[in-house]
């Protein structure tokens, strides 16, 4: 199977962003099995909508989205809700992607949060000057779920190799950092002592003595 879905590319704040949307409960369950942890998703709160999830980059946090993007998506959920779509305002709730919860009881489609405290939500009217630009700045296409994900899932192992090899090499490096230290506090030792001999010193003069005693005898 082909996981296909609706890219929406959005522009705020001069960067574009992309979000993808369902168009019914399977899709949705389809973006929820192949979700990316930088994502956030979006719902309107205790009414059917899209599910819509906006793609951040690696290290970016829900703190990070701006105010432009948040109203964007938040319009993008009522507009695609049977009901919402219809009030003059709803409820939207957004969380990061990793804090959704899947339970073996829910419906498709139905989702939960592992921490209520991770979940914001806003109070949202329909916006036409928001909806206007939307309009103009947003190009869908379809994609591949599952390929985007395991493409994804290959640039973090490959990321892991090189991070292990250069943490290896490091331990290389100070390894023989540590070995050089001792053989110089070896040294330091010797030339603050030249009295103090190596053992083959010691076995040479033992050596020389036998031979003296030797001869006297």
């Amino acid at each position: 199977k082909q996981w296909y879905q609706r890219r929406v590319a959005i522009t705020a704040g001069g960067r574009e962003y992309v979000v993808y949307m369902g168009r019914d409960k399977m899709e949705n369950e389809d973006l929820l099995r192949w979700g990316w942890p930088e994502d956030v998703w979006f719902h309107v709160d205790k009414l059917s909508s899209a599910h819509v999830y906006l793609r951040l980059n690696k290290g970016e946090g829900v703190d990070a989205i701006p105010k432009e993007l948040v109203d964007q998506c938040c319009q993008l959920v009522k507009a695609n809700s049977i009901q919402g779509c219809k009030m003059a305002a709803v409820d939207v709730v957004y969380t990061p992607y990793p804090n959704l919860k899947k339970t073996g009881d829910m419906v498709a489609g139905q989702v939960g949060f592992h921490k209520n405290k991770r979940v914001v939500k806003v109070n949202v009217e329909k916006n036409n000057e928001v909806w206007k630009k939307l309009e103009k700045t947003r190009e869908e296409r379809d994609v591949d779920l599952k390929l985007e994900r395991e493409g994804r899932d290959r640039e973090d192992q490959e990321e892991l190799k090189k991070r292990k090899k250069v943490q290896r090499e490091m331990e290389k490096v100070q390894i023989e950092k540590e070995r050089k230290e001792r053989e110089m506090k070896s040294y330091k030792l010797m030339d603050a002592n030249p009295d103090l001999c190596t053992s083959n010193q010691f076995d040479n003069e033992s050596d020389a003595e036998r031979e003296l005693v030797d001869d006297f005898m």
